[in-house]
């Protein structure tokens, strides 16, 4: 086996996420999710240790020397922040020459070639469900029997090995938990919805829904929603409780949680009996009956992607939800006293200066406890960037900037009627219209009083938001 490196490379300071982040991308209040896609693979190679650099803080010079020793090295990569880990992989063959040199990710999982080509530093790339196809470079055998791997031969040209199937038993992953425990700080994780410290990991993969602008569904998961049993979930949510006695809230960072119903019960059900605070993703469509048995078996929050206020944008982007189903599920939620993060993003296709202030109007209705307001992100591999491609709402040379050198999203997408400027601009005028109104400042005040901690936390982000739209 060979002594493997797993690296969440350096970035741009305030780089919000790990590896499972949807936005590698400086947001409005700093915050810092896991990095499971490593720590899974990482759990399967014995002796092996992941770094993940943004959240400890470590610069590219503190984290070469930590590379000492290891004979493999396996980076996560992003669109946004390909170019930098790059100058990653260069730096760490320039350090160690005979280290192998590997990337992961959804980057490389749409553009293996043009990803492999980037560097000679780079000795591979592997694909789609990329776990055990790097378990088995670690294990030493040749390139050309491994599927899911592109990589050079001895002539130096490309070769792409066959296509590696999804796990079907997903039971067989073991638990990431063992490799936080080993490597990682809890405390170095923080989200402003969630309670802190948290820890987070997968209980299954894939989405059922075709949103045409969601990266991991159409690159890595796909569209089958592949799960752990319920038993092998909750024993792992055991485990963090022993090893991890101060994490205030575990999340189940699944696309949709909430789309195998029967199962999630399950899981809450089993959840209740050990008194563990927790939250999930969840679609705006969930039943009163679901939410009410989650909510009786410790769910405190949902994190919900509603997108937009306007049916027509929902239907060209498949998001497969009526409004006035996620009107009830938002009615629902407050009845229960389930807490609700919103998600919405603005410049999608069919956006127009009057769809976002009926987003805005439609947020402000359903009142979710905090928001996250997002620009259309046309990550390539995904259905939104080969259409915008297709009818010039994206040039393909500025397709890869969708993030500034910064680290700040970019809007990327220009339309004939509403332009790009135009849709940059509408997020600051969104957040001012949904938080400083007196019922939610009240809101907010109230919560700070109830809890010296979260008035901490608030003050904190709100110097940190205010900070943000200074410098955007």
């Amino acid at each position: 086996m060979m002594k493997t490196l797993f690296l969440h490379p350096p970035s741009y300071e305030g780089f919000d996420g790990g590896a499972g982040s949807r936005y590698q991308a400086k947001r409005e209040v700093r915050s810092f999710w896991y990095p499971t896609w490593l720590a899974q693979p990482a759990a399967l190679v014995p002796g092996s240790k992941l770094i993940d650099a943004p959240a400890a803080g470590f610069s590219l010079e503190e984290v070469l020397p930590m590379a000492q020793g290891y004979e493999l090295a396996i980076l996560h990569t992003s669109s946004p922040s390909f170019a930098y880990d790059v100058q990653v992989a260069e730096a760490l063959k320039k350090t160690y020459p005979d280290m192998k040199i590997g990337l992961v990710g959804a980057k490389v999982a749409v553009a293996p070639e043009e990803s492999l080509t980037a560097s000679p530093a780079i000795d591979f790339v592997a694909r789609e469900d990329f776990d055990f196809t790097v378990k088995e470079v670690a294990e030493g055998r040749p390139y050309a029997e491994i599927d899911g791997l592109t990589f050079r031969d001895e002539k130096g040209a490309v070769v792409h090995t066959p296509h590696r199937p999804p796990i079907e038993d997903m039971d067989q992953l073991p638990f990431v938990t063992e490799v936080y425990k080993r490597d990682l700080r809890v405390e170095d994780y923080f989200i402003g919805y969630l309670k802190h410290p948290y820890v987070s990991f997968y209980t299954g993969r894939g989405c059922k829904s075709r949103c045409t602008f969601c990266l991991w569904p159409q690159t890595v998961g796909g569209h089958r929603y592949l799960v752990r049993s319920a038993e092998h979930v909750v024993e792992e949510v055991k485990l963090i409780q022993r090893y991890f006695p101060q994490v205030a809230e575990v999340f189940f960072d699944d696309d949709t949680f909430t789309d195998n119903a029967p199962r999630a019960e399950e899981i809450a059900r089993r959840l209740g009996k050990l008194g563990v605070t927790w939250s999930c993703n969840a679609k705006a469509n969930v039943r009163y009956e679901t939410l009410k048995v989650m909510r009786d078996n410790g769910l405190r929050l949902l994190l919900v992607g509603y997108e937009s206020g306007n049916q027509k944008i929902l239907n060209n982007v498949k998001k497969g939800v009526r409004l006035d189903i996620a009107r009830q599920f938002a009615k629902d939620c407050h009845k229960l006293g389930i807490t609700v993060h919103g998600t919405f993003i603005l410049g999608l296709p069919g956006e127009t200066r009057e769809t976002i202030e009926e987003t805005i109007r439609f947020a402000k209705d359903i009142n979710p406890h905090t928001i996250q307001v997002s620009l259309a992100a046309p990550y390539p591999g995904t259905f939104l960037y080969k259409q915008a491609i297709e009818n010039g709402w994206l040039q393909e040379e500025n397709s890869k900037h969708l993030v500034n050198d910064r680290g700040v999203q970019m809007s990327a997408l220009s339309y004939p009627h509403l332009n790009h400027t135009e849709i940059y601009d509408s997020v600051e005028s969104f957040y001012k219209q949904f938080y400083f109104r007196s019922g939610k400042v009240a809101e907010m005040l109230g919560e700070m009083v109830k809890s010296p901690q979260m008035m901490g936390r608030r003050l904190r982000e709100g110097v940190e938001f205010l900070r943000f739209f200074r410098q955007r």
